[in-house]
Formats: structure tokens, sequence, C-alpha cells
């Protein structure tokens, strides 16, 4: 099993360097990264929403060591929202963060983090857009949910994301699937312990299914991470037994992957946004990538050979 040794490279200095230095790296990164700039990421965002579908921006870079990082990480996503208002676009554009990048793991972290995503989504929320809690490993959820609820308080639209493969993740979807509620369902791609988490793609699947289905027949938002046939498939019959709306769901797909697709969901009149990550920090985001699916990698080794 090739993701699993893959996720655990992302989190090796080692490897980041050897990635990062390896000809072919570039060509590949360039697949799934939108640009390193915010001027470059946005006539993406303009290009995609043309095209009648939707974005979710996220500034790669996690695994941070200070604070001066975090406070640098805040600043970012603060400059995005002055560029999204000039635009006006609303919902069409939101974020998505990752609270390890505001300080969640350094000393104090959850406070740290707290009050670093507080004014980034109230400045979301004064353009008319949001902002979604990203999930990463089960070691920080507690916290991720903690600061969920806390924001929730002010910014009912804020949203989070779960994890299929998570055993816990069953209880959590039957808490989150309330009015107002925005939830991510995704399978998971963090390297866990059979403890926590399922291990076979069948037993995953088979988890994403029943999850699905609690947030199909709840009333919040469910927001449907997957790029999988299958799933989507499913989705459609379980909205339809539901008795949902097409606005009342979406698809939620990466940048770069099944491109074909995203148009014709939104073709269909399913909402259909595009998971857009941007910026110079990107190994960790990018070796994720590689894991999900062994045809990234291979891509990638043919390019390192080609233009070695």
């Amino acid at each position: 099993m090739l993701g699993p040794v893959i996720l655990a490279a992302s989190r090796s200095d080692k490897m980041r360097r050897f990635v990062s230095a390896a000809p072919g790296t570039r060509q590949v990164v360039s697949r799934f990264i939108a640009g390193e700039t915010v001027e470059q990421v946005i006539p993406i965002v303009k290009e995609t929403v043309a095209k009648g579908l939707e974005v979710t921006l996220d500034v790669v870079g996690e695994d941070i060591t200070t604070r001066d990082q975090a406070y640098a990480a805040r600043d970012a996503y603060m400059e995005l929202i002055e560029h999204l208002e000039d635009l006006g676009l609303g919902t069409k554009a939101e974020m998505s963060v990752k609270l390890s990048m505001f300080g969640q793991s350094l000393e104090g972290g959850h406070e740290l983090a707290l009050a670093n995503i507080r004014p980034v989504v109230e400045a979301a929320d004064s353009i008319g857009t949001t902002v979604t809690l990203d999930a990463e490993d089960h070691t920080t959820l507690d916290s991720m949910f903690a600061i969920h609820e806390e924001l929730r308080k002010d910014y009912p639209q804020t949203g989070c994301v779960i994890q299929a493969y998570l055993f816990r993740t069953e209880d959590d979807a039957r808490r989150l699937a309330e009015a107002g509620s925005r939830v991510r369902l995704v399978k998971g791609a963090y390297k866990e312990p059979a403890t926590v988490a399922y291990q076979s793609k069948a037993e995953i699947d088979t988890a994403y299914v029943r999850i699905l289905k609690t947030l199909m027949e709840g009333e919040g938002y469910p927001m449907i991470g997957s790029h999988d046939p299958r799933l989507i498939a499913v989705t459609q019959e379980l909205a339809r037994r539901a008795g949902r709306k097409l606005d009342e769901y979406e698809f939620q797909m990466l940048y770069g992957i099944r491109s074909d697709e995203h148009v014709r969901l939104a073709a269909e009149g399913h909402r259909m946004r595009v998971y857009t990550a941007y910026g110079t920090d990107w190994y960790g985001y990018f070796m994720r990538r590689l894991a999900e699916k062994p045809a990234n990698l291979l891509f990638f080794v043919r390019s390192m050979i080609t233009k070695g």
C-alpha cells in the first residue's frame, strides 16, 4: 500500500528537500496548486466562477513552528479577503483553513488559533462569504470542533469538515446535522492508526455512505467532498430520497482533478465547488494528493524521469 508510505513521507524534512529539488516536481505541483501568490490565484477564481462553478480557497502551509508564522497565516487570509471583496462574488468564493496553520499545535495553541481565526471569519462575513474549518489528524479534532462551535455563536454559517475513515465521525455527523450547519464530508487523507480509523477502502466507503445518509436526512447543508463516481451517484439518490433541492447541498472536488466532472455537474444544475489551494509551502498538501491516488504518483515519477 503506497498511500501510508507517502503520508509518512509528508512529515519528513529529508523527503521535503528531495521532492522540492526533483526536476519534475514543479510540473506536477502546478496540477494541484493554483499558484504561489494571491495575485496568481485571483484570475483562476474569476475563470472558475465564469464556468458556473464555485470555489473554496486554501492558503497552504499548515506545518508551522512559531507564533510569527501563525500571525503571517492570518494576514495571508486577510489579504485574500481584500482581493475577494473587489470581486463581489459572495459565497461563490469562500475559504478553507487549517487551524494548525493558525497556531493550534503551539503552546497555548487552542486559544491562539481561535484568536487568529476569528478576525478572518469576521472579515469573510463582512464581504458576504464564509470560512470552513478543515479537519486534520484525529488529535486536533476536539479543539477544531470547540473552535467551530464558538465561532458559530456569532457566525453560524462557519463550516467544518468531518472524515469518514474515523470511528468517531458517525457521532460527530449526528451532532452536526442541525439546522444552519455546513458540513463537508471527506474520506480522510492523514495517516491514522487502526485504533481510531478504518484502514480498508471498502470499510471507509461504507462508512462514508452511512454518514452521508445522516447528513442528507438532517437539517444542515451537506458538502460532499469526493471524486468517486459511485459516491456521487449515491449522493444524488440520497438527496432525492431526502427531498432535497439541488441548492440544498453541494459537491466539492479538488482543483486539477476530474475538471470535466466539475463542469458536468454544474451543467446539471448542481452546486459544484472547486477546492483551490495556493501558496509557497505546498509540500504537505501535495503529498496527500499523491497518497490519495496512485495515478498521481505515477504521473509524478514519469515527470521526474522525463525532466531528469
